[in-house]
């Protein structure tokens, strides 16, 4: 059973329709990524969540109770902005106590529970600090203290770490995650960041326009896009024009070279237009023990990134990207020579139009 239900939510301001039926159902203690670029209506949907806003349409259920009309503060919802929103005038300590205040729990309670939440967010040792005294990363993280202390049902994050720098960024949401795990709280975490959605959440909502192109493990969204746009969104993709050269036997035609296709070509017609595409890394300059296909290039180029070296191939008149590890006594091809990139047919995905 969901713990969190969201069925046919729509939201429109005015003439603009930012949210179009929408649907999610969440189990207990998930933790949930809306992914997707600015303007898709991911952060609409949260605060539609929270109780900040009303949908035009549909209903919005936590723990089988309807709360689409309910207020906000009767909720029971963690929320951690992007700004932090942190009270300046008060310190730490006071900041993480001010919902259990608010809530009317006494002082040896509001004592015990803050205590708990700084330990949990590593700054026990920090609590008679005030918020300009912290760094970023601090400050954030007594934003999810805060919001953790009256111990809600649900916990909301608004890109709460978009404005942190790279560094601080990566080890604040694997805390994030660490401490969602160890409370075992239902989580909703917006983002635009296609990293950061991968590594944490138990599964990926890619928005689009105001709908919800799809839903499904990391491994799911990466590896199966459901659509053209969250092929292009998430992970860097090499595409080529193809057509189908039989449809009933599955053969398509592309880079001058018929090869099958991986699933069956439903709905599709010989001759029909279509495109294809391939992952950097699932290319390769030597043929691996599952590669039954092959493309012919020319060497344009070679970028060092570390752990990754990342070449440039030309293949039928445009360039191409292809992603190996570094390993010891690899030896990259002089650019010019002609070369083999090879694949498995199983990694050939084919977009819908």
């Amino acid at each position: 059973m969901s713990f969190l239900a969201l069925a046919a939510i729509s939201k429109s301001f005015g003439p603009n329709q930012v949210v179009k039926d929408f649907n999610l159902s969440v189990g207990k203690g998930e933790f949930v990524s809306f992914l997707g670029p600015s303007g898709c209506g991911k952060t609409t949907v949260l605060r539609m969540v929270a109780g900040f806003e009303t949908p035009s349409a549909g209903t919005i259920r936590i723990d089988g109770q309807d709360v689409t009309r309910l207020p906000a503060n009767k909720r029971r919802i963690g929320m951690v902005f992007q700004a932090y929103a942190l009270f300046p005038n008060m310190s730490v300590s006071q900041n993480v106590a001010f919902g259990l205040k608010v809530a009317g729990a006494d002082r040896a309670t509001i004592s015990r529970r803050v205590g708990e939440m700084l330990e949990l967010i590593k700054l026990d040792h920090l609590g008679e600090r005030f918020p300009y005294q912290l760094s970023g990363g601090q400050q954030q993280r007594v934003a999810l203290a805060r919001a953790l202390a009256p111990k809600p049902n649900l916990l909301l994050l608004d890109e709460p770490l978009s404005a942190l720098d790279a560094q601080i960024r990566v080890s604040l949401r694997d805390d994030i995650r660490a401490i969602q795990r160890e409370l075992g709280i239902t989580t909703i975490f917006v983002t635009h960041d296609q990293e950061e959605a991968l590594s944490i959440s138990d599964r990926v909502v890619v928005m689009h326009q105001g709908r919800a192109d799809q839903l499904g493990t990391p491994a799911e969204i990466y590896n199966r896009p459901a659509t053209r746009f969250v092929a292009n969104f998430v992970g860097k993709l090499n595409t080529f024009e193809a057509r189908i050269a039989d449809a009933d036997e599955g053969q398509l035609n592309f880079a001058g070279k018929d090869f099958t296709a991986p699933t069956p070509l439903r709905g599709l017609r010989s001759g029909d237009p279509i495109t294809v595409a391939l992952r950097p890394e699932a290319l390769a300059l030597h043929r691996r023990h599952d590669d039954e296909a092959s493309l012919q290039g020319k060497v344009l180029d070679f970028n060092f990134l570390g752990s990754v070296i990342r070449a440039k191939v030309e293949v039928d008149g445009r360039p191409i990207c292809l992603d190996m590890f570094n390993q010891s006594g690899f030896t990259m091809p002089p650019v010019g020579t002609a070369t083999e990139l090879y694949f498995s047919r199983s990694d050939l995905l084919v977009l819908p139009e």
